[in-house]
């Protein structure tokens, strides 16, 4: 039986890899009076015998073969699972994609992470595994904010590793807030965990960060923790002061911040996006050039048949290059320097 054999070994993540199709729902409590409840595979919800007033969503694995982060949540969930670390808030925690963890890469058919606030029914709808679980996540998430009622505050922190190496090695993206101000806490969290550089979303997205902000009113962020390696070979060190934050976040531990200056983080916010168009799209740069690289103006970035791409900016960088999207899909985002005196609060 799942309960008996979670409360014994704690291991949520062995369990969902071994059903990436689906579990049982089950309850049960732990002797510290946490209460657990499987939603689904790779969903797994607690609620402590006295809550505070955070409702917060940690999700990883939402492309297979980031690992680290999924390592992270495991572990975060086993010792909540075998009590040796105390929950004081809601929390919901997320495996997305456990069939392209079983397989070692990005995605089966698609990438979830483009299929959010209702991406997934658009065009031909739930053709596959991948939207049917985009929307899947989206009702767990809803379910779980709704439980919870209206005045408590909201976070979702969905964790990845890049395809490619960084000049910030950790960053986060902040999804469109459509001109609500940013949070100086939401910052010192994030730099908590070592990650002080930002990019900030001009335009609406369909990644799942976007979704709980924009539907339900979350301080959400998709955080970038390195670079994608296999299972074993992470170096958790590097990860070892985002752990601790996440640790202390769910466990109403976190200490008092340091005051937020603006010196302290590297802000971004898009300048522009380039969309593969043609399946001649080609990066005029390296392969293993790093995030947040930039180039004299007039450099060439991209061609796509007869387009050109050029850096039109001083200080225009490059971020998520992959010239190996689907169609339609964005190739690369280029992004410049952000001053955000007087829009936070």
């Amino acid at each position: 039986m799942p309960a008996q054999q979670l409360k014994q070994n704690g291991d949520f993540l062995a369990l969902t890899l071994a059903n990436p199709d689906g579990l049982s729902p089950a309850h049960f409590s732990l002797d510290n009076g946490t209460q657990v409840e499987i939603w689904d595979t790779g969903v797994i919800y607690f609620e402590p015998a006295r809550s505070g007033q955070l409702d917060i969503v940690l999700s990883c694995g939402v492309h297979g073969n980031e690992t680290a982060p999924i390592e992270i949540c495991a572990a975060l969930v086993r010792d909540l699972l075998l009590g040796k670390l105390q929950l004081s808030e809601r929390l919901l925690v997320l495996f997305g994609n456990p069939a392209a963890i079983n397989n070692g890469t990005r995605e089966i058919e698609e990438n979830l992470n483009r299929l959010f606030s209702g991406h997934h029914s658009k065009g031909a709808g739930l053709i596959n595994a991948e939207r049917r679980r985009a929307q899947a996540l989206e009702n767990y998430v809803s379910r779980f904010y709704q439980h919870g009622g209206e005045g408590r505050e909201r976070a979702l922190y969905d964790l990845h590793t890049a395809i490619r190496g960084s000049r910030f090695e950790k960053f986060a993206v902040c999804p469109f807030l459509h001109g609500k101000p940013w949070k100086k806490a939401q910052f010192q969290l994030l730099a908590a965990c070592e990650v002080t550089t930002v990019l900030l979303m001009q335009t609406p997205a369909s990644t799942f960060s976007y979704y709980a902000s924009n539907s339900h009113g979350a301080d959400a962020f998709t955080v970038e923790l390195g670079k994608v390696r296999p299972f074993g070979e992470n170096d958790m060190r590097r990860f070892a002061k985002a752990e601790q934050t996440l640790r202390a976040l769910v466990s109403g531990a976190l200490p008092p911040f340091s005051e937020f200056r603006q010196a302290d983080f590297q802000l971004y916010e898009v300048y522009r996006s380039i969309n593969k168009q043609t399946q001649d799209f080609k990066l005029h740069f390296a392969d293993d050039v790093e995030n947040f690289t930039s180039y004299p103006l007039g450099s060439l970035l991209a061609t796509d048949g007869d387009l050109e791409y050029r850096v039109e900016r001083e200080g225009e960088a490059i971020i998520f290059p992959n010239a190996k999207v689907a169609i339609g899909q964005r190739a690369m985002l280029m992004v410049v320097p952000k001053d955000v005196s007087g829009q936070l609060i």
